[in-house]
């Protein structure tokens, strides 16, 4: 224990480094009060420990209550905050922890050795390293992510072993196919090709051979009988036995790793039960390789958990603003897998979210049991199923009806063409002349009534008498002479006879422009005689 003598240059955390630079400053400012050694090296072992994992010793809380304990008003600098926390618990010490105790402390362990006297470097030298020894040999020893480093060897050591068995097995097939090639072809199993490699050898050995126990008893027949024909090379027995060397690496290969495979998924089970019901053995173990543990998994968000494995690409999109990456070691499970392309990033998105909880649960959960991920697995495949299906349900309710759809028709219009668009008169025109005509006659029968009203108002006689009305009757004789004579006059239409159904509507349509015309100008002219008319017996 060390006590501070100087506290107002603690104060200078920026240069509190400068007061610990020779032994001589640093006893101006810290005192040793108390040192006490341990008897052997598992004691100091079982104290460091206790303060890595920041819990109070059995030692250090008796020299707490000794020592300190009588200088209970002052604070005590701790160099953890947790443990500080279980001092103040227990033996309710006030501690303080803050940076300017984090630079104390630098500068106490820079300077160590002037600090407590009696104690020779060599001696303090290898007391730190066996000490540093034997603290990371505990640390191996009860590491709480050693289970996770043997599904991390054994995932990748299948990986390597799956190279290294196609290698061995397309080089066999190679090798005995310039002997036999036939056979290549009617056997696709590796395993039984080398099988039967190895139990017969030469080509020629096949027809007195027994191979039923590799083989179902129709292949084997193909076999013999494509022996007998074979287009190969004939080899000799050094090579045969080169051969059938090779052939017994990959079947050894095979069953280890077939093995490999076993120990792997039992410890998956053991470790991470819902990992493995949600995603599968190989897919679990790989997320828990590629994230270094299973703990540093289950700080991964699912968004991260869908991506794992797919950086490369998740990058290059950035960086060519492209469309982003929806999967990644996740593509390789069941029930992607099971789904279509289409919905292949949605059941990844869900999957990744139900593998998320399932780590969490499995990395920090006390339960061992597989019963969350099978459910969480159940859930996913109704909602694989439910896309598959194209089902849509009801949002409110009890969600079981599907909802009603009316059905679709597609209702189509027919357009019909328009022979009228093909004529080539200019209608609109004359059309409107006609009217400007109308507008013409109605403006002269407006003027024509204000006239007449003008007369009546200004008719007087002499002595006062009004003139006598004429009568009716010759109004009716002089509009019936005047009708007669327009009629002499009106010409007739040309009689045609027309070759087809276009020529007659077009002259018929020139007929009728041309009546209508001739009659307005023909009322005109009367309603001009009618203006005289009046005008002269206004006169009288």
């Amino acid at each position: 224990f060390l006590q501070v003598l100087n506290e107002k240059k603690l104060q200078e955390v920026d240069s509190l480094w400068k007061e610990f630079e020779t032994p001589e400053k640093a006893n101006k400012i810290v005192k040793l009060k108390h040192f006490e050694k341990f008897q052997d090296t598992t004691e100091a072992l079982a104290a460091s420990t206790a303060l890595v994992e920041g819990k109070l010793s059995k030692n250090l809380k008796k020299i707490l209550k000794k020592i300190v304990a009588k200088d209970a008003h002052e604070q005590l600098a701790v160099a953890d905050a947790k443990l500080g926390g279980v001092i103040k618990e227990k033996l309710n010490l006030s501690c303080i922890h803050s940076p300017m105790v984090t630079e104390l402390m630098r500068g106490i362990r820079s300077q160590i050795e002037g600090l407590i006297t009696g104690l020779p470097s060599r001696e303090m030298a290898a007391m730190c390293l066996g000490l540093a020894h034997s603290l990371s040999r505990y640390k191996l020893k009860f590491s709480p992510d050693k289970v996770d480093t043997m599904i991390i060897q054994a995932i990748s050591l299948l990986d390597d072993l799956d190279k290294e068995l196609n290698n061995y097995i397309m080089r066999c097939r190679e090798w005995y196919g310039w002997h036999f090639p036939e056979l290549g072809k009617i056997i696709t199993d590796n395993l039984a090709y080398c099988k039967c490699v190895r139990k017969v050898g030469d080509r020629s050995n096949f027809a007195s051979s027994d191979v039923s126990d590799i083989l179902p008893e129709e292949i084997e027949e193909d076999v013999k009988a494509a022996a007998e024909i074979s287009m190969g090379t004939e080899v000799s027995e050094e090579d045969i036995n080169n051969i059938i060397h090779l052939c017994d690496q990959v079947i050894e290969i095979s069953e280890y790793r077939t093995q490999l495979y076993d120990y792997l998924k039992n410890r998956m089970m053991a470790i991470a039960p819902n990992l493995t019901v949600m995603v599968g053995e190989l897919v679990g173990a790989r997320l828990i390789a590629h994230a270094g543990s299973l703990l540093n998994l289950a700080k991964h968000p699912a968004s991260t958990v869908q991506l794992l494995g797919a950086e490369k690409a998740l990058f290059r999109a950035l960086k060519t603003k492209r469309d982003t990456p929806k999967f990644g070691l996740i593509y390789h499970a069941s029930l992607v897998g099971q789904s279509n392309a289409k919905n292949k990033g949605k059941i990844s998105r869900m999957l990744a979210a139900k593998t998320a909880l399932t780590i969490r649960y499995d990395a920090l959960g006390e339960n061992t049991s597989a019963e969350m991920g099978a459910e969480n697995r159940l859930k996913v495949e109704t909602r694989l199923r439910l896309l598959e299906e194209r089902g849509i349900r009801r949002i409110s309710g009890t969600g079981k009806a599907l909802a009603k759809t009316d059905k679709y028709q597609n209702k189509s219009e027919v357009k019909v063409f328009n022979p009228s668009g093909d004529s080539t008169l200019p209608a609109v025109s004359k059309k409107r002349k006609i009217q400007e005509v109308d507008e013409q006659d109605t403006e002269v029968a407006v003027k024509a009534k204000k006239f007449k009203a003008e007369t009546k108002e200004g008719t007087a006689l002499e002595d006062g008498e009004p003139v006598k009305k004429k009568k009716k009757k010759k109004d009716k004789e002089k509009q019936a002479e005047e009708e007669a004579v327009l009629s002499e006059e009106l010409p007739t239409s040309p009689v045609i006879e027309p070759c087809c159904l276009a020529t007659s509507v077009v002259l018929l349509f020139h007929n009728a422009l041309f009546m209508a015309t001739f009659v307005c100008l023909q009322n005109t002219e009367k309603k001009k005689k009618k203006k005289k008319k009046m005008k002269d017996e206004g006169e009288d």
